[in-house]
């Protein structure tokens, strides 16, 4: 463990639970294990696995900090990771969890200094953010990155959260917050828009959640699940939580805002 010596912070004592939801990612799963067992001693590992072959499941090798459970069918991301926290949540052993891509977009090598980050600051959420200063994405068209800054300034101009980057799927959950999005999160979908739904839940119940920077580096094996369905889906879930919560969210604002809120 250099790497958590070297920035004086001894994170072994602590557990760590990671939610890994996989699609057809074989080609990419298992150096993302390999790079977390780099960096990581302590720590539980579960994989949900909703990919249409059994290629992760044929190769798999479970282990005491590994577990892997494979779904009959492609049930949506949000899902994915729902059903994990909700499994590991059951682990008392562990101390916060970690939600990551498999498609190795992710930089395990990032955590330690963003836990450090996290449990400094008594967060409950953190969201490793593309769009703050410092942050890098490598290996995406002009067209992809304006299509993603342009949906996450709109999802930010319904929601109000205070963060710069609703779609990533890099994050640390406290446990009170894993436990608060696995009760009440997954009403309006099971995919990509549980992300920013998770972000509404927790804000409205005014949790701690802050962002840091981060390098997310497109696939170079594999397939994107991104495709026009999903898109307008997205879309239209963003404006349906928003028309189911908006009164919760304009009313955290106004709090927020008001004169006795407000530091000089």
């Amino acid at each position: 463990m250099q790497l958590l010596e070297k920035n004086n912070f001894n994170l072994s004592s602590l557990k760590v639970g990671f939610v890994l939801p996989a699609y057809n990612e074989h080609e990419n799963i298992f150096e993302l294990l390999k790079q977390i067992d780099l960096v990581f001693n302590n720590k539980v590992i579960l994989i949900i696995d909703d990919s249409n072959n059994n290629k992760i499941k044929d190769k798999i090798y479970l282990k005491k900090d590994l577990q892997y459970f494979k779904r009959t069918s492609k049930l949506g991301r949000g899902s994915a990771v729902l059903s994990g926290l909700k499994t590991l949540l059951k682990n008392e052993e562990i101390n916060f969890f970690v939600e990551m891509c498999t498609d190795l977009a992710d930089d395990p090598k990032e955590l330690p200094d963003n836990i450090k980050y996290f449990l400094e600051n008594k967060l409950d959420l953190l969201v490793m953010s593309r769009y703050l200063k410092g942050s890098k994405i490598i290996n995406w068209t002009i067209k992809r990155k304006l299509f993603s800054f342009l949906a996450n300034k709109f999802a930010k101009s319904l929601l109000k959260v205070p963060v710069s980057d609703y779609t990533n799927g890099y994050r640390i959950y406290s446990k009170k917050a894993a436990a608060q999005v696995v009760k009440n999160c997954g009403k309006i979908s099971y995919d990509f828009i549980a992300l920013s739904e998770t972000l509404v839940e927790l804000y409205i119940d005014n949790l701690r959640i802050g962002e840091i920077k981060t390098t997310f580096t497109n696939r170079e094996k594999g397939e994107s699940t991104m495709n026009l369905k999903l898109i307008l889906d997205s879309f239209f879930g963003l404006l349906k939580l928003y028309i189911n919560r908006r009164k919760e969210i304009n009313s955290v604002v106004r709090k927020k805002s008001s004169p006795t809120n407000i530091v000089e």
